[in-house]
C-alpha cells in the first residue's frame, strides 16, 4: 500500500529517551515511565502499560483539580508507554522551564505537564468577573510544560514603559511576577450607546511577555461546558 499518508513525518517513531516532544502542530506525544499528568479527555492514543486515572482537587500529594473557565479536570498518566495527546485540532507548543521560572497560563490552554512542575489555581488580581481571566494555574519548577492554543499565539512584551492590554477571552498566558489590573477602554457614553465590544481588558505592567490567541473564546465552546 501506498500513500503520501505513510511519509515519514506522519509515522510515530518509537522514543528512545522519556518524556515529552511534538508529534506534530497538532499532538503532544509523551514517553512516560512513571507519571505525567494531562488534561482529562485528550489522550488520543497510548500504547503500552499505561493507566489514566482522573483526580479531583486533593490535599497532600495528591492531584488538584484545574479550575478553568470551562472547568476541565486534569489526570495522571502512570506506568510505562507513550501516550498522543491532542485537543480540537488546536496548536501545541512545549515550554521548557527552569527552576526559578514562574509563568501564569489560562486553564483551557493547558494540555500536559511533568510531574516535577508544581502549579497553584489563582485568582487573577484585579480582574473582577470578567472573561475567562478569572482563575489561571501558575507553574513553577522545572521541566516541561505543552501547550494549546487556536491559531498561532502572539507573544508581546510588556515593559514598564509599554504596559499591555488584552482581552480575558484571547489571553493563553503571561509571565507570572507581571501585575494585573482591569482595564476600561470606553467610555460611559459610548457604552450607553452600544459601545464596540472592547469595554473592559485586562492590564498587565512590569517586565516581561504576555500570549494571546488570534481568536476569542468561541461561545459556542463556553457554553457547551
Amino acid at each position: 500500500m501506498k500513500s503520501d499518508l505513510f511519509s515519514s513525518e506522519n509515522l510515530a517513531q518509537q522514543a528512545t529517551v522519556p518524556g515529552m516532544t511534538l508529534q506534530n502542530a497538532k499532538s503532544i506525544k509523551y514517553a512516560v515511565n512513571g507519571e505525567m499528568h494531562a488534561r482529562q479527555g485528550s489522550m488520543i492514543a497510548f500504547r503500552g502499560d499505561l493507566q489514566f486515572e482522573r483526580k479531583g482537587q486533593g490535599i497532600g500529594g495528591m492531584l488538584k483539580r484545574a479550575v478553568t473557565g470551562e472547568g476541565l479536570p486534569l489526570m495522571a498518566v502512570r506506568g510505562r508507554g507513550e501516550a498522543w495527546f491532542a485537543h480540537e485540532a488546536e496548536n501545541c507548543f512545549i515550554v521548557d522551564m527552569e527552576q526559578g521560572d514562574m509563568l501564569t497560563v489560562n486553564g483551557r490552554n493547558v494540555l500536559c505537564f511533568d510531574p516535577t512542575l508544581s502549579y497553584e489555581i489563582k485568582t487573577v488580581k484585579g480582574a473582577g468577573m470578567v472573561g475567562g481571566g478569572l482563575f489561571n494555574s501558575t507553574f513553577t519548577g522545572y521541566g516541561k510544560l505543552g501547550l494549546m492554543c487556536d491559531g498561532h499565539p502572539i507573544v508581546i512584551p510588556v515593559t514598564p514603559q509599554q504596559p499591555v492590554c488584552v482581552d480575558t477571552d484571547a489571553v493563553v498566558g503571561w509571565s507570572a511576577h507581571l501585575t494585573t489590573s482591569l482595564h476600561r477602554s470606553q467610555s460611559f457614553g459610548s457604552m450607553v450607546r452600544g459601545g464596540s465590544g472592547e469595554a473592559v481588558q485586562l492590564r498587565l505592567d512590569g517586565e516581561g511577555f504576555v500570549i494571546v490567541r488570534p481568536s476569542e473564546l468561541k461561545q459556542e465552546r463556553a457554553s457547551a461546558n
